[in-house]
């Protein structure tokens, strides 16, 4: 009969302890992860934003904004051009003439992922250098289904005045040459603090 009790005893004890532990444990903060406000970090209200500006995709001729840095063995046979990479660093201006005043330019990766269609994965920075954005960036990630009369990407953050925005830009070809350059009209609305 000792010998339950004392069972009985050191089970409860462990139990009680175990559930200290656990609560303990899981209150403690590890240095990892932890909550803070949003104060602390400068974010007042949100506010939503409608930037207007062109995009000049440059791939021939001078001041080549375009170029192919990739492809696979099959890109140069396929209709879509899957397999081809690009990277761009292509200007961004108020008006659709290149010679308008620059407010920024479009930096990144175009990779033809579609064996059906024209189209880009598209992740690339809206890196604005002039205006009240200056210094700040939008980062855009998605589908470019580039013969689309308007196309959606969504917007999946950003940097400066841009911190945690969320939106989608709108795509339209305002314009495209025989030698493949292009002008792209932008409307890109985002929320940002």
């Amino acid at each position: 009969m000792a010998k339950i009790k004392t069972l009985t005893f050191l089970f409860i004890l462990f139990t009680i302890f175990s559930i200290s532990t656990l609560t303990t444990t899981a209150t403690k903060n590890h240095g990892f992860a932890r909550a803070i406000s949003p104060a602390k970090l400068g974010i007042k209200a949100e506010k939503l934003s409608h930037l207007h500006f062109y995009f000049h995709d440059i791939i021939s001729g001078k001041n080549v904004t375009a170029v192919r840095v990739a492809e696979a063995p099959g890109t140069k046979t396929s209709p879509t051009r899957f397999g081809a990479v690009n990277v761009i660093d292509d200007p961004l201006t108020i008006k659709p003439e290149l010679s308008s005043e620059r407010v920024g330019s479009a930096q990144g990766i175009l990779a033809a992922a579609s064996q059906s269609e024209f189209a880009f994965a598209t992740t690339f920075n809206f890196v604005f250098t002039s205006g009240q954005f200056n210094g700040s960036s939008l980062s855009v990630l998605g589908h470019n289904s580039v013969f689309s009369n308007i196309r959606e990407l969504p917007i999946v953050g950003g940097t400066g005045v841009f911190r945690f925005a969320r939106g989608y830009a709108l795509a339209h070809t305002y314009s495209r040459e025989n030698n493949g350059n292009a002008v792209v009209e932008y409307n890109v609305y985002v929320f940002h603090y």
